[in-house]
């Protein structure tokens, strides 16, 4: 007997990233969006999926997923409908405040919620590589080097953020560079040294699609998880 599909919302399907999942997902049959969310709507189904605009945010129809890439004035709503619908919730959303961090710990108490900066899932074994070689490694210098285009603002980057809470718990006290340049993708280089000796652990992304996916896969291990706060991580 075939399974049914995890019925998927998409929100903020109007960007980059909403695109990418909206045109990935239609690829894949564990999956069926049921919903794209955005600030304004031109029609009202493309290629089978409904369209809402935020404002009809609360007539979606039902859904076991929400996968989140809005802006961070649009990410309360949708946790607050993942929490009524007993559904889990995935973001990307960047520049949440301190406050939206914190309703993500409230949340992970009724529903399976994952926030990530990066839902690259060889970044999510990158993390796992820094924290062992941190313990394995005390005293070694760590130095974290990133790499992206030129028309990225922030620095460092927030995936270089997290790789350095991973050197962290780890024992490790991460030092930081930024490059901008061309149209890099993102690269990003964790470097242990010592006397005599150094190793470098690294990730190169060479294709936005993978982000992407990567939330897609969290999306479809997390749906009807146990409550809680998961990583990417967690979810390979």
């Amino acid at each position: 007997m075939t399974a049914s599909p995890i019925r998927l919302l998409i929100h903020g399907a109007s960007g980059r990233m909403g695109q990418a999942l909206l045109r990935l997902a239609g690829d894949l049959r564990e999956l069926q969006v049921v919903a794209a969310v955005q600030r304004r709507i031109g029609q009202r189904v493309v290629d089978g999926v409904p369209h809402f605009a935020s404002s009809e945010l609360a007539g979606v129809p039902a859904f076991d997923a929400a996968i989140d890439f809005s802006l961070p004035e649009g990410f309360d709503p949708v946790l607050a409908l993942c929490v009524a619908r007993g559904a889990a919730f995935v973001s990307g959303t960047t520049g949440i405040s301190d406050g939206q961090r914190q309703a993500l710990r409230d949340a992970s108490g009724t529903v399976a919620v994952l926030w990530a900066s990066n839902f690259s899932l060889g970044v999510a074994v990158l993390d796992e590589l820094v924290e062992r070689a941190a313990a394995a490694l005390p005293g070694w210098d760590c130095d974290i080097v990133e790499s992206h285009h030129s028309r990225k603002q922030d620095a460092p980057s927030g995936t270089a953020l997290s790789l350095g809470e991973a050197a962290g718990r780890g024992g490790a006290q991460p030092r930081y560079a930024s490059l901008r340049a061309g149209d890099i993708v993102g690269e990003h280089l964790v470097q242990f040294a010592a006397a005599g000796e150094r190793i470098e652990l690294v990730h190169r992304a060479t294709n936005r699609d993978i982000f992407a996916r990567g939330a897609l896969h969290a999306a479809t291990r997390l749906a009807g998880r146990a409550p809680g706060l998961y990583r990417v991580r967690d979810l390979l």
